[in-house]
């Protein structure tokens, strides 16, 4: 799963800035920058938050490459 473009994807579709984003997932903007720029990636626990906002949101993770 390539989680920089995920999170991309899933800002732009929601219309979310990336401190929206942090602020949903309960992390700093400089984490939601970091993972876009694919210099860190999401933990796992981070991870699950992800998926079920895409579930909740009807967005299809695996769609995006």
């Amino acid at each position: 799963m390539n989680y920089a473009k995920l999170i991309k994807h899933i800002r732009e579709k929601q219309l979310l800035t990336q401190s929206d984003l942090a602020e949903i997932l309960d992390v700093s903007f400089t984490t939601i920058s970091r993972w876009e720029s694919g210099k860190f990636e999401p933990t796992m626990k981070i991870k699950r938050k992800i998926a079920e906002y895409c579930e909740m949101h009807n967005i299809i993770m695996g769609d995006i490459k």
